[in-house]
């Protein structure tokens, strides 16, 4: 064995001489007892470490190798704080988490000496503003949402919270969020996971979201029961009703929850028995085609005694979209709203593949869903919701501009009742309380005082929305349009986005009309039967 290779057991060694030494020692000081303890647990860690057989770099390196694991453990923390710019956006970054701590605390969210953003480089965005400018006064803006065949219409603030279960986040988080929409008069999305007793302790608007576990209106089977639906559904407190197709962190992922972790009050919420996992499919089983999906949404609708009813999805294949919207102009049943949910969605922890690589991101997304039902003229009957990492009022702005009637952020309204993006959601381990099931973690969250910072938040991020609405010389957000923006394409050249993502005429596919982004081609390939492919375009 060479010397280099011995050197490798430089620690080990001297760890074992220092307990031996230590021993030596005790005869004339019995704090040597000290040495002896330390070192001797050392020793015997080095000893595991080279007769173990799962990590190579301990066998090679004993002690001395854990460094590498102490350090790895705690470099999310080191590179957040210490290391990354205010810019990097990982996911979020320092100054849009800063911003929403401002926000939500009150306190002063102005930033002196100019802008940090690099305006000349590819990728700035800006809006146009006018010579015009209106101040508004009254920044509670709201869309009524609400088809033809919709007999309770709800106005919803064009700012809410996005999807988040009961059992993802901690009983205070849940309570803190539903009472913060309450007292600041804005919806709160339940997230499949049902409806809890916190949603319901809370008292503020609920959209309900149904996903293929049908938590809260679930048969024994595992499938959709009308009755129990009828039931939930009832309540005052539910004003919309989502259907849940898929979610920007995972589309197309099912989840199960282990019977360990299945507690009483996440059974009580999911209707599920105690001691079995909680299995949500990656489909639904209510319906496998486009017109059974638009014959449920109708079922629904009169089931909940005409309230709004609509669904969730991230684009995927954007031909069985159009499925979809071809069913809809066949059976004439519309939902009331979509919700375009962007590969940027992150509350639910998900396989690295899917997070980075399935699914389309909120802005094209949003963008062709927006110009399919303009396309195929049922843009003024059905509402558009945004969702993907929408935490400033720029955000909610562009958004608008895309075609969006309304923005949900779940992050953002973590941040308000205090996620310091630990990154550490999937581990039960949260730091703050917010996504976690254990008790003594979740009590770190104060709900008295984590409620006013989400009412606060709301009110102060549509107060900037207000002042960027109204910079631009007009009255509401939704007067946003692609003309309102301007991106860098290049470090020298800019574009409208008019140009890069524009309003199709509508009914330009009822009328077969060519357009160069390959919609009508997706169009002729869809079909309102069954969501295969007729062809080569998905």
């Amino acid at each position: 064995m060479g010397r280099q290779s011995l050197e490798r057991f430089t620690t080990f060694g001297a760890v074992a001489l220092f307990t031996l030494f230590s021993l030596g020692l005790v005869a004339l000081s019995p704090w040597a007892w000290l040495g002896v303890g330390l070192f001797g647990l050392l020793t015997l860690v080095g000893i595991r470490d080279v007769t173990q057989t799962r990590h190579s770099i301990l066998r090679n390196y004993p002690v001395l190798g854990h460094m590498r694991f102490m350090f790895e453990g705690i470099r999310p923390e080191i590179r957040q704080y210490l290391i990354e710019s205010d810019h990097d956006e990982l996911p979020f970054s320092r100054d849009d988490r800063s911003l929403v701590y401002q926000r939500a605390k009150g306190v002063e969210d102005k930033r002196p000496f100019g802008t940090r953003a690099r305006v000349y480089e590819a990728g700035y965005e800006w809006i146009t503003h006018s010579v015009q400018p209106k101040h508004i006064t009254d920044t509670d803006f709201r869309v009524r949402v609400g088809g033809p065949d919709c007999t309770q219409p709800y106005d919803a603030s064009v700012y809410n919270i996005s999807a988040m279960s009961f059992g993802a986040l901690s009983a205070n988080a849940i309570l803190a969020l539903n009472k913060g929409a309450k007292t600041g008069g804005f919806a709160h999305d339940t997230g499949e996971g049902g409806i809890s007793r916190y949603h319901r302790e809370g008292g503020g608007d609920l959209i309900w979201e149904i996903g293929s576990g049908y938590f809260g209106c679930r048969a024994k089977d595992g499938g959709f029961d009308p009755d129990r639906f009828a039931e939930q559904a009832a309540d005052p407190q539910i004003k919309m009703i989502e259907i849940k197709l898929s979610q920007g962190a995972k589309p197309g992922h099912g989840g199960v929850l282990p019977a360990a972790k299945v507690t009483p009050e996440i059974a009580e919420a999911r209707g599920v028995p105690m001691g079995t996992d909680c299995v949500s499919p990656p489909s639904h089983s209510a319906f496998s085609t486009p017109l059974e999906f638009m014959h449920f949404i109708a079922r629904l609708r009169d089931l909940s005694g005409g309230k709004p009813v609509g669904f969730k999805l991230c684009i995927g294949h954007r031909r069985e979209f159009m499925c979809m919207v071809k069913a809809m102009l066949e059976t004439g049943i519309t939902p009331d709203f979509i919700v375009v949910d962007g590969k940027e969605g992150g509350t639910g922890a998900a396989p690295l593949e899917f997070a980075n690589h399935m699914g389309m991101p909120l802005v094209e997304g949003l963008t062709f869903t927006h110009n399919t039902l303009r396309g195929a003229g049922l843009r003024d009957r059905i509402r558009i919701g945004a969702s993907g990492k929408l935490i400033t009022a720029f955000d909610i702005a562009k958004a608008f501009a895309l075609g969006a009637d309304w923005a949900n952020s779940a992050r953002g309204y973590m941040f308000a009742i205090g996620c310091i993006q630990a990154q550490a959601c999937h581990t039960n381990h949260c730091p703050v309380g917010v996504a976690t099931q254990d008790p003594l973690r979740a009590r770190a969250l104060v709900v008295g005082d984590k409620t006013q910072r989400v009412v606060n938040f709301h009110h102060n991020t549509l107060k900037a929305l207000g002042e960027l609405t109204g910079a631009a010389g007009l009255d509401h957000p939704s007067g946003f349009l692609p003309h309102h923006l301007i991106m860098r394409e290049t470090d020298r050249d800019m574009v409208t986005g008019d140009e890069v993502y524009p309003y199709l005429p509508d009914g330009f596919l009822l009328r077969d009309e060519e357009d160069r982004f390959g919609y009508l081609l997706r169009w002729r390939r869809a079909n309102s039967a069954s969501f295969a492919p007729m062809g080569a375009y998905v």
